[in-house]
């Protein structure tokens, strides 16, 4: 495989790979629970700073499906990239003036114990762990098969058995990380990441712009010149030009990031270690502030590549672009790498490395947690808290070995199907029952299953129908076309149907039984809203 790195640059990747590796390894077990206290496993005892929570909130939104897919997109598509790294921003906004403080003030340890706040049966919990899992395993199986790719790509091989091995190996560091280090270690992890990430991005982008004399105008029409669209490069279509309706399916894709991303599992766990409503919101300021710096960043290297390199080159590469942001940081130094920007390649490489050992392991604990907390621990009334820690710690392993297994099947595919799917079911099942649970007062039991059940269910029956399964090239099987959906992302028919599905149960629930939920929410409302109590469980 042909990458245009040097065996230098290589050689210095594999070795920064194998250190952070370590240091991260020793930073869980140097941070993790040290006694069996469920508070400080599952959050840490709040006892993060806003700023470092903050970094730790905006390290487990920043996937690596964000870094590689993101970049992507804005070197292939132009204006839609843009776009589409502004709703990811725009997500997390909505998440920390909408439900930040809320969530926290509701929830204890996981999405399950915000749900079940007032409706605390056990089949509340059981099913919200269910799609807490539905939702992030795609993402898991992104990041791991991505594992093997990236390391295929940046150290040279391209034998599908060191590919493999490369997925198991990183799987089970990452299983590590979830079950030693717990909510302190992985959320180290995540700072670490996003220093790095954002440290070295920046002076990449640095880079880029000083050779366009930093004229970002000048950066963009070389993109587009470099483009083979010509000025259409910097307008709206291009990403969807070969969909029957472009302008909707835009539209249908922008509402799923902008309404899902911010609301899946991994992310919102992350409300629950601010011990105040101040600090949440103080979090949540600094998490939106480093994911806007991270938009930027994305945007100009984006460009960068495709201006420097050529819209062919990259999809020549990888058809979904997925390596234009390491390319975009290898062509920003110049035909002549000196030794100061190997290292700092090798800094952009490690950055992206850390991203996809922090983003699985948050996904892993987010599931381990719930199914721990919210299907073993609701099953025995007299839990210990050391028995449920470890559950805690056997479910990290339950989750993650299959994640690994699956991952190793579907690495020859095109994983962006998984990641709609993702979001998707954050956009359709989680977000609804979110707002519905910690705003509607009439809200039932009936309705919110019906909410996460019917979301999932809707999301699941039409996906398999979009171009993103069948039907091109570029999707999982490009030999079979059953693509019958008109839009790319579900979000546009699910979302609605989400809310209609937990209108329509509450409804059905009949008037008295909305009643005592009214006055049940009537009795919490104080807790939720305003955060005047902060009850346990």
């Amino acid at each position: 495989m042909t990458n245009g790195f040097t065996g230098n640059a290589q050689a210095m990747s594999l070795v920064a790979f194998s250190a952070i590796a370590t240091i991260t390894l020793l930073l869980c077990v140097m941070t993790g629970p040290d006694r069996d206290d469920l508070d400080e496993f599952y959050t840490g005892y709040g006892s993060l700073s806003p700023v470092r929570n903050g970094l730790a909130i905006a390290g487990d939104y920043i996937s690596a499906a964000s870094v590689l897919g993101t970049g992507g997109v804005i070197a292939l598509c132009g204006y839609d990239g843009i776009v589409l790294a502004l709703s990811t921003a725009l997500s997390l906004m909505l998440l920390m003036f909408l439900l930040a403080e809320p969530l926290r003030n509701a929830g204890r340890f996981t999405m399950g114990d915000a749900l079940a706040r007032r409706m605390p049966q056990r089949s509340v919990r059981v099913t919200a762990c269910a799609v807490t899992i539905a939702a992030l395993l795609p993402l898991m199986l992104v990041q791991l098969a991505g594992t093997g790719q990236l390391l295929a790509f940046i150290l040279g091989f391209s034998g599908d058995s060191l590919k493999t091995g490369c997925i198991i190996g990183l799987g089970a560091l990452m299983i590590s990380y979830a079950a030693i280090g717990g909510m302190k270690g992985t959320a180290l992890i995540q700072i670490l990441k996003i220093v790095m990430l954002l440290g070295s991005g920046a002076v990449v982008a640095a880079l880029v712009l000083r050779r366009f004399d930093w004229d970002p105008g000048a950066l963009f029409d070389a993109a587009a010149a470099q483009s083979g669209v010509g000025t259409a490069f910097l307008h709206s279509g291009v990403e969807f030009a070969g969909s029957p309706n472009p302008r909707l399916d835009m539209i249908s894709s922008e509402l799923t990031v902008v309404v899902g991303g911010a609301c899946l599992p991994h992310v919102t766990m992350r409300m629950y270690t601010a011990d105040s409503a101040r600090q949440v919101r103080r979090s949540m300021s600094w998490a939106v502030s480093a994911v806007v710096v991270f938009v930027l960043i994305m945007t100009v290297v984006g460009f960068g590549a495709t201006a420097l390199i050529g819209r062919a080159a990259i999809a020549q590469a990888d058809p979904r672009g997925n390596t234009a942001y390491l390319l975009g940081s290898r062509a920003a130094f110049g035909p002549d790498v000196s030794t100061a920007e190997t290292f700092l390649f090798t800094t952009v490489t490690t950055a992206i490395f850390l991203t996809l050992l922090a983003s699985v392991a948050g996904m892993i604990l987010a599931c381990a947690n719930s199914l721990a907390h919210d299907v073993f621990a609701t099953r025995v009334r007299e839990l210990s808290a050391r028995r449920e820690m470890g559950l805690a710690r056997i479910s990290a392993l339950a989750v993650g070995v299959p994640a690994i297994l699956l991952a190793t099947l579907v690495q020859h595919r095109s994983l962006q199907p998984l990641v709609t799917l993702s979001f998707c079911l954050g956009a359709s099942a989680i977000a609804p029952a979110l707002v519905y649970s910690l705003f509607w007062r009439r809200y039932t039991r009936t309705g919110l299953l019906c909410t996460l059940i019917g979301g999932t269910l809707a999301v699941l029956l039409l996906m398999p129908g979009t171009n993103l399964v069948s039907g091109s090239p570029a999707s999982a099987f490009p030999e079979a076309d059953f693509n019958w959906f008109p839009f790319t992302t579900t979000g546009l028919v699910t979302i609605p149907l989400g809310f209609l599905f937990g209108w329509l149960g509450t409804t059905l629930s009949g008037r008295r039984t909305a009643e005592e939920q009214r006055h049940q929410y009537e009795a919490v409302e104080g807790w939720i809203l305003a955060g005047a109590v902060r009850r346990g469980g």
